[in-house]
């Protein structure tokens, strides 16, 4: 299964269209996750167009873009939750895994910088943005593949 991971798209004015990097991934993807920032419920119909999308509430969604503030799903036997702002990054993996205690994978956004960390028995994963990179050397979305109930590939790939 391969699962493509974004956040903080901050649509209209960050992301006018679908860009042509982000495209690439998404094409094949099985499943996308959005870990909020979407902003206008646009961009989720966009996204539609390549495969199901799950998304969690941001802090700058317009009150249109329905979505909860957590989501909790199972991805080909790997126990996934989202969020959109996960905290501090000190003690943020102890503060995921009392948050969402049967979770294997948190996926969030927020920060706008990418991270694929693990411990506690978790693993947390930021995808970044791919379009707002802020202080991050390049614009950046994620991959996860699947395999027999185990996240078998966690890649952060540069789209600009």
């Amino acid at each position: 299964m391969k699962v493509v991971v974004l956040a903080d798209t901050h649509a209209p004015r960050r992301w006018k269209s679908c860009p042509a990097r982000v495209a690439e991934e998404l094409r094949g993807a099985d499943v996308i996750l959005h870990a909020g920032d979407v902003c206008v419920p646009s961009v989720l119909d966009e996204l539609r167009a390549y495969a199901p999308v799950h998304v969690v509430k941001g802090n700058n969604d317009v009150p249109e873009l329905i979505a909860p503030e957590t989501l909790e799903l199972d991805l080909g036997g790997v126990k996934t939750a989202m969020i959109h702002d996960s905290g501090p990054a000190r003690g943020r993996i102890e503060r995921m895994r009392r948050r969402f205690p049967t979770a294997d994978l948190v996926v969030f956004g927020h920060s706008h910088i990418p991270l694929d960390e693990a411990d506690e028995g978790v693993r947390v994963f930021n995808p970044g943005s791919p379009t707002d990179r802020r202080r991050q050397p390049h614009g950046t979305v994620g991959v996860l593949r699947i395999d027999d109930g185990a996240l078998v590939e966690a890649r952060i790939v540069p789209v600009t």
